[in-house]
């Protein structure tokens, strides 16, 4: 669009993509809609239908303000306009772009192309409708509430699926093949003649149909077949139930209708499915890929520990737990070989991880916990004299006001190199969290998988919100196996988690070697990366992978993780505390290696509130 000044085209006069005209149309009608994308190839036109969108939108008073792809964080969020400052001496705030874009919309041309860290701005504000920065001891807030209209070329680079879910709808827009439509194009390039009186005659009909929309009514049984009908697509989250609600409503307005009906959703499906579920396939196929690639570097890892005799001699060991004074209080209880696949328990609401900060400067992204950030990217937090390509204009010209009179200042400031200070920035990254998870025959007793599989698909969720990456690694029978290599799709979490089977014995030791392996390739890959380790057993290990007895070999595996750096691990313990014979095995566990412990049954907000309380500072080797 910024490439198109001086060009107009009337709204009513643009060729073909109706369906995006419509989306657009909907989203002035009802702001609840959620935005729209509008997906393509170059040359389709994108730019230039939200140009002639552009015309309708500010002749009703709404703000309409572009993104460039140039945009630093101060530019955005907004912060101190320093030429003011001086000026006037005292700090005086600039307006970011995301603060004009208040009740109206925010542009965003090939936002494909965007870094990840100023988008998560951009939706953070959006999520919240406010504004909220905070720099050395200078507090703002101001309340922001906007929709996106954004555009991106696939061909030039994909989209996370996080930020694809926050877009209500989306439309395709392809390359018009009709010889008629082409030869009108050329027409009305070559024109360029706006008809005032269609131009007038839409917005009278919008005028019309804003004050519509607020009298449409929605039925309990529409309410129920919305939700039926995105149960069927089978897309993760709820932002889709709710888009689809608002465009329901927002259509009827548009056929001047005032009762939303089963064949308006119809017509709205599509264009809040569209982006959810094909970024949900095409992660499964690349995930698929990597699951496969995994698997190879795993047997190849394991082939000469899992081909040992040994191992086949200590799975018929009856010792759990083997303590190192050989204490008999604990007897070998046998898993079930019976296996059994259970579904998915209650999913809950948790609270937010919080981790302490470190000193290790990253160029990671995400929304989970703050790190200091080496590029020039992230949120300024404070001034330092440490040189770096950053400048801190407002501490650099404290630094120096006071030694004007002596340097014999006229009319402008005297810098000189010792006044200088730089910006110390931060912003906020994702993890890799891994689950590791018994899936032995003890946790088909009382059918305690389906609370398990509940739980971490409540954590999961908690995860998709920080943009963290997972994976999960299962240990049963004689092995451990990585079912869900690293990825960020928790549509694809989910259905390894369905597809989980219990049965068998516990080789608990495999369970934590596979995560150390794991961590040990991730942090070649990203050297810099912060994990978190999940372990949910009831720790009844009864197979030994080395031949040493279990107690002693659990003990050595504990050690090597415990200096795995950046690598916090809580061990949740499934246990069935109401039994009258409690092993408190799994606790055992977590002392040897020196982690957090959290019961089964408490794994909800209150509990979570004292167990990232409890999280200690991360050792760095």
């Amino acid at each position: 669009m910024r490439f198109l000044q001086g060009y107009e085209i009337d709204f009513l006069e643009f060729v073909n993509h109706e369906r995006a005209k419509l989306a657009l149309m909907l989203n002035l009608i009802e702001p609840k809609c959620g935005g729209v994308l509008l997906i393509g190839p170059k040359g389709t036109g994108k730019s230039t239908l939200l140009k002639a969108f552009k015309s309708i939108v500010q002749t009703f008073q709404i703000p309409f303000i572009e993104l460039p792809l140039n945009a630093t964080e101060e530019a955005i969020l907004g912060g101190i306009d320093i030429e003011k400052s001086v000026k006037d001496g005292e700090r005086i705030f600039q307006r970011g772009i995301i603060s004009k874009a208040n009740k109206g919309f925010l542009v965003i041309e090939d936002i494909n192309l965007f870094p990840i860290e100023l988008l998560s701005l951009v939706f953070e504000a959006q999520g919240k409708s406010e504004i909220v920065i905070e720099r050395e001891g200078f507090t703002f807030r101001e309340l922001s509430s906007f929709q996106i209209l954004a555009t991106m070329n696939p061909e030039e680079g994909e989209l996370s699926s996080h930020f694809l879910d926050r877009f209500g709808l989306c439309v395709v827009m392809n390359t018009i093949d009709d010889k008629d439509h082409r030869e009108r194009i050329i027409k009305l390039s070559i024109q360029r003649s706006l008809s005032l009186k269609d131009k007038n005659e839409l917005i009278e009909k919008i005028r019309n149909l804003m004050k519509i929309v607020n009298h449409v009514k929605v039925s309990d049984h529409i309410k129920e077949y919305i939700t039926q009908e995105i149960l069927k697509e089978r897309v993760s989250g709820h932002r889709a139930d709710i888009f689809l609600y608002y465009a329901s409503i927002a259509y009827a307005a548009y056929l001047e209708e005032e009762i939303v009906t089963e064949k308006h959703v119809k017509e709205m499906i599509p264009f809040v499915i569209y982006h959810r579920k094909k970024q949900t396939l095409m992660e499964r196929k690349e995930e698929d890929k990597r699951f496969e690639t995994e698997n190879k570097e795993n047997d190849y890892e394991n082939s000469g520990d899992q081909q040992k005799p040994e191992r086949k001699k200590e799975n018929s060991s009856s010792q759990i737990f083997e303590s190192e004074t050989n204490n008999n209080d604990f007897q070998h209880i046998p898993s079930s070989e019976r296996e059994e696949i259970f579904p998915i328990g209650n999913i809950f609401p948790i609270k937010r991880l919080i981790f302490r900060r470190d000193r290790i400067k990253r160029k990671k992204t995400g929304n989970r916990s703050k790190t200091k950030t080496s590029g020039r990217g992230g949120r300024y937090i404070r001034s330092i004299l440490r040189e770096n390509p950053d400048i801190a204009l407002d501490a650099t010209l404290r630094a120096a006001a006071p030694f004007q009179n002596i340097r014999g200042r006229k009319d402008k400031i005297i810098i000189l190199d010792e006044d200088l200070r730089y910006k110390e920035k931060e912003r906020k990254m994702s993890h890799i969290v891994i689950f590791v998870v018994d899936g032995s025959g003890s946790m088909g007793v009382q059918k305690r998988m389906v609370t398990v599989k509940g739980a971490i698909m409540s954590l999961l969720m908690d995860c998709y919100q920080k943009r963290d990456k997972v994976a999960m690694i299962v240990f049963r029978k004689d092995r451990a196996e990585t079912v869900l290599p690293v990825t960020s799709s928790v549509e694809l979490a989910k259905y390894r988690l369905k597809e989980i089977p219990t049965g068998g014995k516990t080789p608990l030791s495999a369970g934590l070697l596979a995560a150390y392996n794991l961590i040990r390739r991730w942090r070649l890959k990203e050297p810099s990366s912060r994990f978190l380790l999940f372990i949910l057993t009831d720790g009844k290990a009864n197979v030994s992978i080395s031949g040493k007895p279990i107690f002693e070999e659990l003990q050595m595996i504990s050690n090597t993780l415990r200096e795995l750096a950046f690598t916090d691990i809580v061990v949740i313990d499934t246990e069935k505390k109401t039994n009258i014979i409690k092993m408190d095995l799994a606790l055992r566990l977590a002392n040897l290696l020196n982690s957090d412990y959290v019961l089964m049954d408490e794994l909800r907000t209150e509990s979570l509130t004292k167990l990232v309380n409890s999280y200690r500072s991360f050792q760095l080797i």
